[in-house]
C-alpha cells in the first residue's frame, strides 16, 4: 500500500477518514469532575507536571477520573524537534533535586497503586536524565511500597550506563517507544534513530531478562501495512512483552499533518496483527496512548 493509499488496511466496509477531518471515534469530552480536580489540585501544589497535559493526551478526563496520571519529570521543554509532539521545545532548565520527593509525595497523598512516569528529552544533561529516573523510582519506592512504577523512558543518545542506571532502578515496567516505522523518522523523530531504540529494548533483557518491557507505535503518518508489520516484528524479535497502537493526532497546525485515520475495525485487525506475530499482551485502538490502562494487568 503507498503512503497516499486511500484503501483500508482490512478488508469490508472499515471506513477511511482521510487529512483532517476527525471522525467521532477520535473525539474526547472535555476533563472534569471531583476526582480530576483533585488530581490536578495536588499536581499544581508540588509544582508537578504531567504527559497528559503536556502532550495533549485525549485520555486525559478518563484516566484523571480514575485517579491515574503518568508524571512528566525533569521539566516542561523538550530539547529535541520531533514533528508530531506537543510538548515544548527549546532550552530546558537545569533539573530540580527536589522533584524526586515531591512527586512521591504526590503518589502517596493521591494513594496510587500504580505511577508511571515519563520525561522530556534531556540531550543537554550528562546523564540524559537517567538520575533523576533513578531517584524517582526510588523515592516512590520508599513512600509507596506498594505501588508499582512504569517508566518512559527517552532514548539517551544510545548511551548504555544511562540506560544502565534506569534498568538498576528496578521499574516493574520499562516502556520505550519506537513511535513510528524507520522510513519516516527523519520526518517524524530527526534526532532519533530507529535502530538505536531497538538496541535500547535488546539491552534492557540482556541486563536484566525478568524486565517487563513495552513500546508503542502511533499510525496516521504515512506508513503502510508491511512496514507497520515489519516494525512490530523488530520489536518481537527484542523479546518486548506489551506493545501499543494509537491514532496519531495532530496537536497544532504547526505540527505534521495527519495521513490518515485508521478505523476501529482496523485498529482491531492490527492488533489481531501483532498477536499473531508473538505479543500476548496489545492495546491497539484509535486513542491507544503508551500509559493507557497500563494499570490493568495483562
Amino acid at each position: 500500500m503507498s503512503t497516499t493509499s486511500t484503501e483500508p488496511i482490512v478488508s469490508g466496509p472499515a471506513e477511511v477518514v482521510r487529512r483532517s477531518v476527525r471522525p467521532p471515534w477520535v473525539r474526547v469530552r472535555l476533563p472534569g469532575g471531583p476526582v480530576y480536580t483533585r488530581v490536578k489540585e495536588s499536581l499544581q501544589r508540588r509544582g508537578l507536571h504531567t504527559v497528559c497535559e503536556q502532550a495533549l493526551c485525549p485520555n486525559l478526563s478518563e484516566c484523571w477520573g480514575r485517579g491515574t496520571a503518568t508524571f512528566l519529570i525533569l521539566g516542561e521543554v523538550c530539547s529535541r524537534q520531533c514533528t508530531f509532539c506537543a510538548v515544548a521545545k527549546g532550552h530546558p532548565e537545569p533539573p530540580d533535586p527536589g522533584e524526586p520527593d515531591r512527586l512521591a509525595q504526590a503518589v502517596a497523598d493521591l494513594q496510587l497503586k500504580y505511577a508511571v512516569i515519563t520525561s522530556v528529552t534531556r540531550d543537554d544533561l550528562p546523564d540524559g536524565g537517567s538520575g533523576q529516573f533513578a531517584a524517582v523510582i526510588e523515592s516512590i519506592r520508599r513512600r509507596s511500597k506498594g505501588c508499582a512504577v512504569e517508566v518512559l523512558i527517552p532514548d539517551f543518545q544510545g548511551s548504555h550506563a544511562d540506560w544502565e542506571r534506569v534498568i538498576h532502578a528496578a521499574p516493574d515496567v520499562l516502556a520505550h517507544n519506537v513511535e513510528t516505522v524507520p522510513r519516516l523518522y527523519p520526518r517524524v523523530r530527526p534526532q532519533a534513530l530507529y535502530r538505536r531504540s531497538l538496541d535500547l529494548m535488546e539491552q534492557v533483557k540482556c541486563l536484566r531478562p525478568s524486565q517487563i518491557t513495552k513500546s508503542g507505535l502511533m499510525v496516521g503518518l504515512g506508513e503502510t501495512r508491511e512496514e507497520i508489520r515489519e516494525a512490530v516484528e523488530d520489536l518481537h524479535r527484542r523479546k518486548v512483552d506489551k506493545l501499543t497502537i494509537g491514532q496519531y493526532l495532530q496537536p497544532s497546525r504547526a505540527h505534521l499533518p495527519v495521513d490518515r485515520f485508521y478505523s476501529p475495525e482496523e485498529f482491531e485487525e492490527l492488533g489481531r496483527l501483532a498477536r499473531e506475530i508473538g505479543f500476548s499482551h496489545v492495546e491497539s485502538g484509535p486513542l491507544v496512548r503508551s500509559s493507557y490502562y497500563a494499570d490493568q494487568p495483562n
